[in-house]
Parts: structure tokens; C-alpha cells; sequence
């Protein structure tokens, strides 16, 4: 039962989504090219996009990429937006290509690469403050807790009993309860001896196995007076996903290029994410524990988690020429498939007009767990123009309606059932352009979009978001995009690239997921739109031979 509980909060759809982020990262010639390089290869970058890019070599590759990223994260649709400012460097990627020429007029080379690339920062801060509240996150959790039985969450230290780890109960119910801002029903003790003192021995009421929140949703003729409140929010989250690819490839007579890669993943998420409502009029409990009265409160939800892990993943490129003016690329990625660890632990503050107060923190959870990434697939089609410039399009699907989640014992049926009611498959479109200037001196450009993968039903507030562990609150990403440019010069086998990427993406923050209480209404959690602007300055050194 208690290895049950612990799958229970382990991991959510959710959190596969929030792992399974990519971003536009290579050499600086792909990025300015918005990466639409499925068709042409000849970079570093394309043993983790095309491996059949491999196959266009000629001779060795060995290059550095360095990357300087300016973020912005600001939010809105609230009186208290923020914003948050940063700026950081990574090294995109470093690599090396070897060439062997067979010289046999079928199979005329072969080459092998190995790389390091950086494929995800999770490096975003935002907060806000003044979200207007029709509902308190102490309702909902009043709604996922109605049953339980009140004692079996009270700690026991004379019988060494911990709710946490003696029971399947969701933690966000025990310590919701333990800190006061979900409260027992109570009724009258069948049993109440009048002319006996009122203990523990002779209570007058009796807690039930429903409960309430803190948020009074008033009446319509206005007798019960509702209770008002705002919300804030900070989150915190950093990390990374790297891959450290081995590639092969090889030119079958100029028309078809080939490439087969391995990628081993190494992948670090930490976040750390507070949430508070300030309520005013609300039902906060007695000093006695004998019920709710009115009064005014303010609680405060902590959270931090960490994931760790590692995963592999297959991919096979073709690149094929069927004259020296036109190539057509495709390439298709395995999912990526992760053993991963998770670390988390919460802490919860309460206090109240009429002096409750309370400070309650959970068991710190550690637990292993898998996740099957989405697989990917890519076509592309490149012209070269007059020997000068060249014209790249990709289109990319990737299918996260297919993400999977597991431990050893098996897959979680009701998260990888939430993965199908949330999420979609995404749709990227790549333009790229280039045009030599000189023999030596070239420019560059290029668009991308990328299609959000969160169903209408899902940002509409139409369906219930289950989250994992003690955190509640969930970002969702709408569409993505990125505008690029960068120049490139050349001189002898050396090269230097240089490229501006400039992302645009807006988020939608939950405190908590639509639900509906025990008045059988709908109600919203608080809202914050998420804008994050990044302006990246990348550039590659690098030497052919």
C-alpha cells in the first residue's frame, strides 16, 4: 500500500509535458536558420535533428557553440503583474566529424560523429500578486479529500503511525488538514453526556467524513455574505536536458545520404513554486476544533522538487539528391526513454483573526520513475539557388498524445489516460535562408513556428488537471516562436558564425484546476497570463579539414 501511495504522487501528465519542452538549439548557422536543416546537414547540429546530415560531409568537422541568453518573463491579466529579468550563457554544443573517402564510386564515404548539445534550458521566473479568487484552493482540496476519514490523517507518535507513510491518502489532503485550511463537517455526538466536562472522552460533536474549505460562496438573496480574496504566485525552475550523440552516416553516390544516431540524454529539472490567498470573511476554524466561524486568513503553499534522470533514443536520416539544385530530407527520432529520480517536499502556513495558526511541512518523497517522451518525425526540402544562396523548409510532427509514464511495476494507466485528454500532437514549421555575399562572407535568416501541444478543453478550463504531489498549480504553453538571422564568415578551413534568435512565448499559469464544489457550480482557479521573450546571441567556432 504505502509503495501505492508513493506511485499515487509520483509524477502526473503533467510532469511529462513539462519535461518533454524542446527548444531551437545548435551551431550558430542553424540557429539563424531557424534550424530548417532537415534537408541540408553538413552541421554539427544535425546529428541531433537529421543524422543523414552526416553523410554530407566530405571531410572533418570540429566546433564550439556558445550561447548568451537574455530572458524576460512578465506577467498579466492581474492588478499585481511582475516581471523577471536574466541573463545566462551555455555551451549549445561542441562536436566532432571524421570522413573516411572509400573511394568506391557506390559507398563514397563514411563518417562518424560524436557531440554534446544542449536541447532544453528550463531556466524561467515568474510571479504576480492580486488574482481576484471566486474559489479558494482550500475548496478544492475539501473536494478531493471528501471521505477520508479525519483520523486516520492525525499523527500518532505514541503508535509511531505518519499518515504520509502508513497511508495511500493524498498528501495534499493530509497536510491541507494539518494546517487548518481544510476543516471537518462536524455533528452531534449521539453519545454527549451533558452533566460530564466536555474532553476528549465526551465531545459534543462528532468530525464527519466530508469537509469544507475556507472560501464562503455566499447566497443569491445576499443573507450569507460571500467571502473575498486575491492570490499570489512565484515560481522558480531551472535545469537542463544535454545529449551526448554518436552518429553514422555515409554518401551512397552523391544522391543519397544516410545517417544512423544514438543519443543518451542527461536530464535536471529543480522548481521551487509559492502560492498564497489572503481571504477575507472566510470559514476559518475554531480554537476548540468544534467547527468554522467567520473570520479573516491567510495561508502560504511551498513546494520544492527535484527530477533527475537519464534516457536514450534512436535516430535514421535520409538525405536524398536527385540533382544538385534540389535535396529532400526525412528523418525520424524514438522517443526518448527516461529512468528518472524525484525528490519533493512542502510546507505549508496558516493563520487566522481569531489566533489559529499553524506551520506544517510533509515527509520529503523520493521515489524512481520512467517516462516515455514523444517520438518525433521530419521532412524537409532545400534548393540551392545559382550556387550562392540556399532556400530550406521543415515541417516537424511531434506526438505527445503518446507520452508514457511508469515505474517497475508497470505502466500508470490513469496518468497515461490524462496524457490523452490533455495533450496533442505538435506541428513546427522551419524556414531558413542563406546567401553568400562573397566566397567568404555569408548571410543569414529564418522563421519557425511551433503549434501548442494542450488541447482547447484543457486551456478553455473545460476539464479537471490532476497535478502531482503538494503542488497544485500548473504552466501551460500556447504556440511558439522564433525569428533568427546571423552571419557567417570563412577563411581557409576555419569558420565563425554568428546568429540572433529572438523567441517569443506566452504561458498560461493555474494555482489550481476548474472543479466542481459541493454547490455542483464550476469554478476556476486564478489565472496569470505567462509572457517570456528570450534574445539569444550565439556563436560557433570552428575548423574543417
Amino acid at each position: 500500500m504505502m509503495l501505492a501511495s508513493m506511485a499515487a504522487v509520483a509524477q502526473s501528465s503533467i510532469d511529462a509535458y513539462t519535461l518533454s519542452q524542446g527548444e531551437l538549439r545548435g551551431t550558430a548557422r542553424f540557429m539563424s536558420m531557424a534550424g530548417a536543416f532537415t534537408a541540408l546537414g553538413g552541421d554539427i547540429s544535425t546529428l541531433n535533428q537529421n543524422p543523414a546530415g552526416i553523410g554530407v560531409y566530405r571531410g572533418s568537422d570540429v566546433g564550439l557553440t556558445l550561447d548568451i541568453n537574455m530572458m524576460n518573463s512578465k506577467t498579466s491579466g492581474i492588478s499585481g503583474a511582475q516581471s523577471w529579468s536574466n541573463t545566462h550563457a551555455d555551451v549549445n554544443n561542441f562536436g566532432y566529424i571524421g570522413t573516411f573517402n572509400i573511394g568506391n564510386p557506390v559507398m563514397q564515404t563514411f563518417s562518424w560523429g560524436v557531440s554534446y548539445g544542449r536541447r532544453n534550458s528550463f531556466e524561467r521566473h515568474y510571479r504576480g500578486s492580486g488574482a481576484a479568487l471566486n474559489t479558494s484552493l482550500s475548496n478544492y482540496v475539501a473536494y478531493i479529500t471528501d471521505g477520508v476519514d479525519p483520523w486516520d490523517m492525525d499523527f500518532n507518535e505514541s503508535q509511531d503511525y505518519n499518515p504520509y507513510r502508513d497511508t495511500d491518502i493524498n498528501w495534499l489532503s493530509i497536510l491541507s488538514y494539518s494546517g487548518g485550511i481544510v476543516n471537518p463537517l462536524y455533528t452531534i455526538n449521539p453519545d454527549f453526556n451533558p452533566n460530564r466536562p466536555v474532553n476528549a472522552d465526551n465531545p459534543e460533536y462528532l468530525p464527519t467524513n466530508s469537509y469544507e474549505g475556507l472560501f464562503e460562496y455566499g447566497t443569491l438573496d445576499g443573507i450569507i455574505k460571500p467571502t473575498v480574496g486575491t492570490a499570489g504566485f512565484s515560481v522558480s525552475e531551472k535545469g537542463y536536458v544535454d545529449e551526448y550523440s554518436l552518429n553514422f552516416g555515409g554518401n551512397l553516390a552523391n544522391v543519397v545520404y544516410w545517417g544512423l544516431g544514438i543519443g543518451i540524454t542527461d536530464l535536471s529539472f529543480e522548481q521551487q513554486t509559492y502560492y498564497d490567498e489572503s481571504l477575507r470573511g472566510a470559514n476559518i476554524p475554531r480554537l476548540d476544533n468544534t467547527g468554522i466561524e467567520e473570520g479573516n486568513c491567510d495561508f502560504e503553499l511551498a513546494n520544492y522538487r527535484k527530477i533527475t534522470g537519464t534516457g536514450v533514443n534512436v535516430k535514421f536520416g535520409l538525405i536524398y539528391k536527385p540533382i544538385n539544385e534540389l535535396r529532400i530530407g526525412f528523418a525520424i527520432h524514438s522517443p526518448t526513454y527516461y529512468s528518472l529520480r524525484t525528490t519533493y517536499q512542502a510546507d505549508l502556513s496558516f493563520g487566522a483573526s481569531n489566533g489559529c495558526k499553524a506551520d506544517e511541512y510533509t515527509d520529503v518523497a523520493d521515489y524512481n520513475w520512467n517516462l516515455k517522451s514523444p517520438w518525433r518525425m521530419m521532412v524537409g526540402v532545400a534548393g540551392v539557388i545559382g550556387g550562392r544562396g540556399i532556400l530550406s523548409a521543415d515541417y516537424e510532427y511531434q506526438a505527445y498524445r503518446d507520452m508514457k509514464t511508469s515505474d517497475s511495476y508497470g505502466d500508470f494507466d490513469f496518468f497515461n489516460e490524462d496524457i490523452h485528454a490533455y495533450f496533442q500532437s505538435t506541428n513546427t514549421l522551419r524556414l531558413g535562408a542563406e546567401f553568400r555575399v562573397t566566397p567568404r562572407f555569408s548571410i543569414r535568416a529564418g522563421y519557425s513556428y511551433s503549434s501548442s501541444a494542450v488541447k482547447d478543453d484543457v486551456q478553455n478550463n473545460n476539464l479537471e488537471v490532476y497535478t502531482s504531489g503538494c503542488n497544485p498549480s500548473y504552466t501551460l504553453n500556447n504556440a511558439t516562436s522564433y525569428i533568427t538571422a546571423g552571419l557567417g564568415y570563412r577563411i581557409g578551413g576555419f569558420y565563425a558564425d554568428l546568429a540572433y534568435a529572438y523567441k517569443h512565448l506566452t504561458s498560461e499559469w493555474h494555482g489550481f484546476t476548474s472543479f466542481k464544489d459541493y454547490d455542483e457550480y464550476w469554478y476556476d482557479g486564478p489565472q496569470a497570463k505567462v509572457t517570456t521573450n528570450s534574445n539569444h546571441l550565439v556563436l560557433t567556432l570552428g575548423y574543417k579539414f
